[in-house]
């Protein structure tokens, strides 16, 4: 089979070696091919393997022999499901390599900003120690309460550490999900966004981007959480209206943030819009990585060629997926 990966940045040995291996005719592209390169490249392509890089409806249409997508990795927003639908082409992801992995990121993140972590370390390289000073003071986690916006796997992941880990009050915002799982999760279900906002010391993202969580954390949102209460993003940028969240910091009714996904990557200093949170002491950056250990990896790479072999085979391709865009397909998928 001629099989295309994007992405090609994000290494993945294993999968790239098993199908050469297994005689197939494999091209890798780079992050951020255009358009007109990916539709080039897919010309013959029976398989596509895509981590960030657009699948788009123009991209499919140029691939007559397209017999399947596997996004290697969780969110689907870069893909066009409609057109691959249209084509009988199934889609599926990889949705539980990193559930607990990307929970844990969120909560480094969390631990680092309520203790001050990152510019303690400067200081401490620069001087050679601190003092207690007022500027130093951490905050506890203990007793504070965290509001998650989306109460999926990682989000549940997410609840356990803060709740059952470290003894905070967890609240949740999930529409369609049923409260009793939210409780049994240890999550206090909350039906407006706002008003949990406003009961929040901490807030963390863990819900998918779609139409109508793109831009779900705008200007009115920030002002509905409280004064110094800190925001984490390890799902996907354009979830929040970046230019209110970089206003919300500089105002300083924000107390932190910590993003590890922007809604243009890479982030650089020189001339994204977002460059100003680079000098900010109560901000935390990470290049889109929360999930990336070797164990999650692991994972990522073996669901991978199981779900290559399984379209290359001419088998249903598993669902494991509980987003509805993927379990809307009937074509060539088996739901899980």
């Amino acid at each position: 089979m001629r099989i295309v990966r994007t992405d090609r940045e994000l290494r993945c040995p294993r999968i790239d070696a098993t199908l050469r291996a297994d005689g197939h005719d494999l091209t890798l592209l780079p992050e951020g091919a255009s358009e007109d390169a990916l539709a080039e490249a897919v010309a013959d392509a029976d398989l596509i393997l895509t981590c960030y890089t657009a699948v788009t409806a123009r991209v499919i249409a140029a691939a007559p022999a397209l017999r399947g997508i596997v996004k290697y990795g969780v969110g689907i927003d870069a893909i066009d499901i409609s057109a691959a639908i249209a084509r009988d082409i199934p889609v599926v992801n990889i949705p539980e390599y990193a559930e607990k992995t990307v929970a844990e990121g969120a909560f480094a993140l969390l631990i680092a900003l309520t203790r001050k972590l990152a510019p303690l370390h400067l200081a401490m390289r620069a001087d050679g120690w601190a003092w207690p000073e007022p500027c130093w003071m951490g905050s506890d986690i203990a007793g504070k309460t965290l509001g998650l916006v989306g109460v999926g796997r990682i989000g549940r992941s997410m609840a356990r550490m803060a709740g059952a880990g470290f003894g905070a009050r967890v609240l949740g915002c999930n529409p369609g999900m049923d409260a009793e799982t939210m409780r049994s999760a240890g999550v206090e279900p909350r039906d407006d966004l706002h008003s949990m906002l406003g009961e929040c010391d901490f807030v963390s993202i863990h819900c998918t981007l779609n139409d109508t969580t793109r831009g779900l954390i705008g200007a009115a949102e920030l002002a509905a959480m409280r004064p110094g209460a800190i925001l984490i993003n390890v799902s996907r940028g354009a979830i929040v209206d970046e230019a209110a969240l970089l206003s919300a910091l500089r105002s300083g009714h924000l107390g932190g943030a910590g993003l590890d996904v922007f809604s243009r990557e890479p982030l650089n200093r020189a001339d994204h819009p977002l460059g100003p949170l680079f000098d900010m002491d109560n901000v935390l950056l990470t290049p889109h990585l929360t999930f990336y250990t070797a164990e999650a990896m692991d994972r990522l790479e073996t669901e991978t060629l199981d779900r290559c072999r399984e379209i290359i085979a001419g088998r249903a391709v598993t669902i494991k997926s509980t987003d509805p865009r993927l379990r809307a397909q009937t074509a060539g998928v088996r739901l899980q």
